[in-house]
């Protein structure tokens, strides 16, 4: 017997239906089910025929759905109710009684926190491949010289170790912000019912323990109503994602001819259609052209849950194709960035060559002048001078320099003392660098 005379329009069934997504979440469906389905045997609102039923049921269901021979029905609307139908089906009227003391606002959430703190999971194991693979770059190449840059222009040397552990350290806030998420998710649901409770004693303890959850909501509207958690995931996922963005944008501008720095593998590079000679970083661009993809989506949620009255509202289905997008787009993202990183070949001389110009080392030059006396901004104004005079002398800066400030500014000039200068905290020398290394190992573990 239905509360509806007619059936639902062919359009409206298309629209309302999720299964075409919500498939994915099959095994923690599964695995909610087993857990509830014990509870209700242990609390007496089941009989331990009936909890036996179910799960023999449940394993030949899941066998099935790992098996890719699960007989969907057009009338299925989502994976849940997919399950609970087959159950049905093999358990006959036991299968019916599993859907006791629990909603499918409740059953719902609870898949997809449990979706959720596993992918929290994946990409903090995934960033700390990631980040063990930008440390074994930076240790071999510890001392090659590198020119920083600001505004894409040539501004203080740095070595290329040292910049590349800026997305070490990236990386492992990313991996922080995942570690929140995954506490996030650590609230369980199930036992909120559609709203308000549910009419039975249960136990939602034994079925936290029983999933892995280390508490339970405290409030029942809260808990069919909450996303905060996927919010959170989608935050943490643009932020990475923007991360690595960066990366790819460098990858792109120092594997062209104009900078040289770096030559990809074959593995991370793609081909022209009619231009034989090409080798195109399109793994790099990829990388910044994916993350506004994320971002994208944690917006579309915001604007999802913006002004949603409590409790459970149709428009919560919506959260499910950003959230698993944004999942499959990160996973892949990383795993680029930490392949390009893993392979590429960076061309020492090159590099070496754009970090010497005599320009960069014009801050150095300004901060001799300030060792002996002469207020920075002052010295700041003579060595513009300096420069302004030998760009337009066509002369080198050594040219100008060292006859107005002494055989010490020649010193100042030598490439190793442009990159040993840099002994603050933090900063580029050698020495920084090592002890940077020696933290981050022990970040890792």
């Amino acid at each position: 017997m239905s509360r509806f005379a007619e059936p639902q329009d062919p359009a409206f069934r298309e629209m309302n239906t999720s299964l075409g997504f919500d498939q994915r979440l099959w095994p923690h469906d599964v695995a909610q089910s087993r857990a509830h389905a014990k509870m209700l045997a242990a609390q007496g609102i089941i009989g331990h025929e009936d909890r036996d039923a179910i799960l023999s049921g449940l394993d030949a269901i899941e066998a099935e759905l790992r098996a890719g021979t699960f007989p969907f029905e057009a009338n299925d609307e989502d994976i849940h109710m997919a399950v609970e139908r087959r159950l049905t089906e093999i358990a006959g009227r036991s299968g019916g009684k599993v859907h006791t003391a629990r909603s499918r606002n409740d059953q719902v959430v609870t898949d997809v926190a449990m979706f959720t703190r596993a992918a929290a999971r994946s990409a903090q194991e995934q960033l700390s491949v990631f980040m063990a693979t930008v440390v074994e770059a930076a240790e071999r190449h510890l001392d090659w010289a590198l020119p920083g840059y600001t505004h894409l222009q040539r501004a203080q040397p740095v070595y290329l170790s040292h910049h590349l552990l800026a997305y070490f350290w990236m990386a492992a806030r990313d991996r922080e912000r995942f570690a929140a998420v995954e506490r996030a998710c650590g609230v369980m649901p199930l036992g909120a019912g559609a709203l308000a409770g549910v009419n039975f004693d249960t136990d939602r303890g034994f079925v936290a323990r029983e999933l892995g959850f280390d508490s339970v909501s405290p409030n029942s509207i809260d808990a069919v109503s909450n996303r905060d958690f996927i919010l959170d995931y989608l935050s943490a996922a643009a932020t990475c994602a923007t991360h690595l963005s960066r990366l790819g944008a460098e990858i792109v501008l120092w594997s062209s001819s104009e900078f040289g720095f770096l030559i990809l593998p074959d593995a991370w590079s793609s081909g022209s259609s009619i231009m034989p000679q090409k080798k195109n970083p399109d793994a790099g661009e990829l990388l910044r052209g994916k993350a506004p993809r994320v971002v994208a989506h944690l917006t579309a949620l915001h604007g999802v849950i913006h002004a949603l009255p409590l409790t459970y509202n149709k428009d919560l289905q919506e959260d499910k194709e950003h959230l698993f997008d944004s999942v499959d787009t990160l996973r892949l993202c990383l795993a680029a960035a930490t392949g390009m990183v893993a392979g590429a070949r960076f061309d020492r001389e090159r590099m070496s060559d754009a970090a010497s110009d005599e320009l960069i080392a014009a801050t150095d030059l300004a901060d001799l002048l300030v060792k002996q006396g002469t207020p920075f901004r002052e010295s700041h104004g003579v060595i513009a001078g300096l420069v302004r005079e030998a760009v337009e002398g066509g002369k080198s800066l050594a040219d100008v320099a060292v006859p107005k400030l002494g055989e010490e500014a020649r010193a100042v000039l030598s490439q190793s003392s442009w990159l040993e200068s840099k002994a603050s905290e933090g900063g580029t020398a050698l020495a920084r660098v090592r002890e940077q290394l020696t933290a981050a190992r022990a970040l890792l573990g």
